[in-house]
C-alpha cells in the first residue's frame, strides 16, 4: 500500500494538471470578492455596467457575513465539480495515457490502487481548499470589510469544509464511471448530467434523498438551504460512498485491458 501510495504522489507532483487545478480554484475567491467590492462602492464600479446590477439583485453586502456566504456556494458548488474533474483525471488517466495495462499486470491486489488514488484526490483537494479558505481571509482583510469575528470565521470554514467532506464522499461513483468508461469524457459527461439532476431534484422535497442535490442545496444553490444533514441525506451520502467504492474495486479487480 505504501509503494502505490508514494508512486501515486509522485504521478501528482509531475503532472501540470496540479497546478492548473489550483489556479483555477484560486480564481473563485477572487470572483467572490468582486462582488463584495462592487456592493461596497458601487459608484466607482458604476462603470462595470451589469456586475453593478447583478450584486446587487442577488441580495450581496458589503459585509463578512456575506462574504462568507458566498464563498460558501462558490467552494462547495465548485469544489464538486472539480473534485469530479480530479477523479476523472487520477482514474481516467491510466486509459488515456495507455498504461493501464502496467498498472493491472502488477502483481499487487487490485483494491490498493483504488485506496491510493481516492487518497490522493482528498489530500489533493484538501490541499486545494484548504489554500482558497486562506486566500478568501486575505482577500477580505484586504478589502477592510464589517462584520467579523472569530467565531463567525470558524463557522463559516468549518461549512466550507463540511461541504466539501460531503462532496468528496460522492467521488467514488465518479472514479467508477472513469474505470468502466476508461477515459476522462464518462466520468466528466456523467457529471454534468448528475449536477443537472441535482439543480432540478434540489427544488422539490426529493432533493435530500438526491445525493447530487445534497451538496448545492447545502450551499443554498438548489433549493432552501440546508444548514444540517438529516439523518437519511447521510444514510443516501454514506451508502453512495460505499457503493461507489465497491464499485471501483469490482471494476479494477476483474476487468482486463487490450491495450
Amino acid at each position: 500500500m505504501r509503494q502505490v501510495i508514494v508512486t501515486e504522489f509522485m504521478k501528482l507532483r509531475h503532472s501540470k494538471v496540479t497546478w492548473l487545478s489550483w489556479l483555477t480554484f484560486s480564481i473563485m475567491p477572487l470572483g467572490t470578492a468582486l462582488f463584495v467590492w462592487i456592493a461596497k462602492d458601487p459608484e466607482r464600479a458604476a462603470q462595470l455596467g451589469l456586475l453593478g446590477q447583478k450584486a446587487q439583485l442577488t441580495g450581496v453586502s458589503a459585509d463578512w457575513p456575506s462574504y462568507f456566504v458566498l464563498l460558501n456556494q462558490v467552494a462547495t458548488a465548485g469544489g464538486m465539480v472539480l473534485l469530479s474533474i480530479i477523479a476523472a483525471y487520477v482514474f481516467g488517466r491510466e486509459y488515456s495515457d495507455g498504461t493501464a495495462k502496467n498498472l493491472l499486470a502488477l502483481p499487487i491486489l487490485r483494491h490498493w490502487f483504488v485506496a491510493a488514488k481516492l487518497l490522493v484526490v482528498f489530500v489533493w483537494f484538501t490541499a486545494l481548499l484548504t489554500s482558497v479558505i486562506i486566500e478568501a481571509l486575505v482577500i477580505g482583510a484586504a478589502l477592510e470589510l464589517p462584520g467579523f469575528s472569530v467565531s463567525l470565521a470558524v463557522s463559516s470554514v468549518g461549512t466550507v469544509l463540511f461541504g466539501g467532506l460531503v462532496g468528496y464522499l460522492l467521488v467514488p461513483v465518479v472514479a467508477w464511471i472513469a474505470t468502466l468508461g476508461r477515459g476522462y469524457l464518462a466520468p466528466i459527461a456523467f457529471t454534468i448530467f448528475m449536477l443537472l439532476m441535482g439543480n432540478i431534484l434540489g427544488a422539490t422535497g426529493w432533493g435530500k434523498w438526491f445525493p447530487w442535490s445534497i451538496v448545492p442545496m447545502l450551499a443554498g444553490m438548489a433549493g432552501p438551504r440546508l444548514e444540517v444533514l438529516s439523518a437519511g441525506s447521510l444514510v443516501v451520502i454514506g451508502l453512495t460512498f460505499v457503493a461507489g467504492v465497491a464499485a471501483s474495486i469490482w471494476q479494477f479487480r476483474y476487468s482486463d485491458n487490450t491495450q
